[in-house]
């Protein structure tokens, strides 16, 4: 088990900015990818971004590119996800994910361990 705790959710304005921190426990962070998602009401959880254990490389989603910084500590066992210029079509439940391999993918099903989910919401 790789237990996982997101934080850092909250209320934003149009245009503000937010860091989630997810912290993990219990195994080699490096040894495994990490991504995050997220899920509006009514709809499907969709990949955001992610970064690789050791070579700490990333991906992002079309709709956050140029806004969002996927980033990892692994001395603290903790990756983060710098929120810049959120728009009200980026509230949803944000989930922190691993996967037991170095590699970040893209897909939901690749992920074994998740977090209990923050919420964030941007206000117009």
């Amino acid at each position: 088990q790789v237990p996982l705790v997101e934080s850092g959710g909250g209320l934003v304005q149009d245009g503000a900015s937010l860091r989630l921190s997810c912290s993990a426990s219990g195994r080699t962070f490096t040894n495994y990818g990490m991504a995050w998602f997220r899920q509006a009401a009514g709809e499907e959880r969709e990949f955001v971004a992610g970064i690789g254990g050791v070579w700490s490389n990333t991906r992002y989603a079309d709709s956050v590119k140029g806004r969002f910084t996927i980033s990892r500590d692994n001395a603290k066992d903790t990756v983060y996800l710098q929120m810049n210029s959120l728009k009200p079509e980026d509230t949803a439940v944000y989930y922190c994910a691993a996967r037991p391999s170095p590699g970040a993918t893209m897909f939901e099903s690749d992920y074994d361990y998740w977090g209990q989910g923050t919420q964030v919401t941007v206000s117009s």
